[in-house]
């Protein structure tokens, strides 16, 4: 073979190589950027803010809305939980007390609001009842004394702090998956951020 030939076909080689690996870098960055349309940053605003705040991490926050509400500000539930964190109307005023604030009709709808309400009530949870997440997500969803009871219970816990088992399928499913959505909160978008 000529080296004219052997040339060229180093060439055809490394273009295809080249080739390959753009296309499969094209294909990584465009499932990426699907990931991101499924499970978008919104009012991210608020979320930082809160966040910081209450010291919540965003990828928790963001896996609270879009299992709660899939981001709609205006979400009802048929228990009467009320927009984007899904807070019961009843939560929300103990929580103003508990903030020591006041707040008028419908501000339960405002996003600012009830980021700020909900991310509280999970600061309030993890921080000051039961220092574990998934503990502290049940309690988001099954209602904090009900899960003070399954914690006194050695059926559902062994040390009082963790659950070994969530007896209502409804909060076990929410738990699992909002912990599975905030792992890819943090693959998708903070990933890069811990590293």
């Amino acid at each position: 073979m000529s080296s004219k030939a052997t040339r060229k076909k180093k060439i055809i080689i490394f273009v295809s190589v080249l080739m390959s690996g753009l296309i499969i870098y094209g294909l990584l960055i465009g499932i990426k950027e699907i990931r991101k349309s499924r499970y978008p940053i919104r009012y991210e605003e608020y979320v930082i803010k809160y966040s910081r705040e209450y010291n919540v991490p965003q990828e928790v926050i963001y896996a609270v809305i879009y299992s709660e509400s899939g981001f709609d500000e205006n979400a009802k539930s048929s228990a009467g939980a009320i927009g984007l964190m899904q807070i019961i109307p009843d939560t929300y005023d103990w929580l103003s007390r508990l903030m020591d604030e006041s707040y008028a009709e419908g501000d339960i709808y405002k996003p600012e609001n009830n980021i700020k309400y909900g991310v509280f009530y999970l600061s309030h949870l993890y921080h000051d009842r039961f220092n574990n997440w998934d503990t502290a997500l049940a309690a988001y969803n099954a209602g904090h004394g009900r899960v003070a009871n399954w914690l006194n219970d050695t059926r559902y816990s062994d040390d009082g702090i963790a659950l070994k088992e969530i007896p209502y399928e409804e909060t076990r499913n929410y738990v699992a998956k909002v912990n599975k959505v905030a792992e890819i909160y943090i693959e998708i978008y903070f990933e890069d951020i811990d590293s």
